[in-house]
């Protein structure tokens, strides 16, 4: 299988690489690849599933009906755990979006006293929704650094996957972070933006497509970024009933255990990252998560550690996990190789 896409809808061509297996454990087993969590050094933290936006490829399912918010005591219990924790380097902060969530800004600045690095996954337009006007000042001010949403250059692929007119309130987000000096060569604020692809593919090389990110977005909105991460879609939640809706999910499944590539399954980002949801389960990714799949499959959460070493070294693995180990590879900071 091969799958040829065109270059202007954001889109590449993709080699084979590996025949399917039935397991993602199987394939490790064939590689002699032993995966076990080292010491944590990133927190990734879903503060809730509340979204002013409902994506096709949402492996969240956020939207704006949706009630789960963390509260207070849970933010105060992670606080409490990150600042007897030295290991951990980064605090990357995701939803929904999590600018909606009312102890969100609280957390960034707590977090911001003890010196960590702050990621923010940010969708763009969430900075024109109510009370978010002095959002991108409070990311500045924070010296958050932001993670936003972009799946290509082409305004009507956009709109596809993420709703009407969603590209133009992007550019204009852009523009506005770009004004405070985001992505702007020695200004200290980082702008990332990320790909995942439009259709049933494997996102393309990651830096030849920053290259082409980069041509576009100055010469025809002039908005600068640092990088792009191109991040796989994973066959979960809704994505994965779009998938099975338009008979594709076995097609998709096999791309990805075709694809499958030991050296990328080596680098899988769980190894030195976990999860917290809204109420305050751990799990070792995002993905997990979302199938709430517990830590080496015994439910576990902040109130049931003193610090997190106590979690172990196992990682609990499902079929989706081939979309992290599938050709360059892919992680929340995108191509793994």
């Amino acid at each position: 299988m091969k799958i040829i896409e065109d270059h202007l809808d954001c889109t590449y061509e993709i080699p084979l690489i590996q025949e399917a297996e039935t397991s993602f454990e199987s394939m490790l087993d064939k590689y002699n690849i032993h995966l076990k969590r080292r010491a944590v050094k990133t927190l990734q933290i879903n503060i809730g599933k509340l979204c002013n936006q409902a994506c096709t490829h949402c492996h969240v399912e956020a939207g704006p009906k949706r009630p789960e918010n963390m509260e207070l005591n849970t933010v105060n219990r992670i606080l409490e755990l990150i600042r007897k924790d030295l290991l951990i380097e980064t605090i990357d902060i995701t939803g929904g979006a999590p600018e909606l969530n009312p102890f969100f800004r609280y957390l960034v600045q707590e977090l911001t006293k003890i010196h960590k690095k702050i990621i923010v996954r940010c969708n763009l337009t969430v900075l024109f929704e109510e009370n978010q006007e002095d959002t991108p000042d409070f990311f500045a001010d924070n010296k958050v650094e932001i993670v936003a949403s972009l799946p290509c250059y082409i305004e009507e692929n956009v709109n596809s996957q993420r709703g009407k007119d969603v590209f133009k309130k992007s550019v204009k987000a852009l523009q506005i972070l770009n004004n405070l000096g985001y992505g702007v060569a020695g200004s200290g604020l980082f702008l990332n933006l990320v790909y995942n692809p439009i259709g049933e593919h494997l996102p393309p090389e990651q830096t030849q497509l920053e290259s082409d990110y980069k041509s576009h977005l100055k010469s025809e909105f002039n908005i600068v970024f640092n990088q792009l991460f191109t991040i796989t879609n994973m066959p979960i939640k809704r994505y994965e009933h779009m998938l099975i809706r338009d008979g594709k999910m076995k097609d998709y499944m096999r791309l990805l255990t075709d694809n499958f590539n030991p050296i990328a399954a080596k680098e899988v980002m769980c190894q030195d990252l976990i999860s917290i949801s809204w109420d305050g389960e751990i799990y070792d990714c995002d993905f997990n998560q979302m199938l709430e799949i517990p830590l080496n499959w015994n439910r576990k959460t902040i109130w049931d550690i003193n610090n997190f070493s106590d979690i172990g070294q196992d990682i609990a693995f499902a079929r989706h996990c081939f979309g992290c180990a599938a050709g360059t590879g892919s992680s929340c900071s995108g191509a793994l190789l």
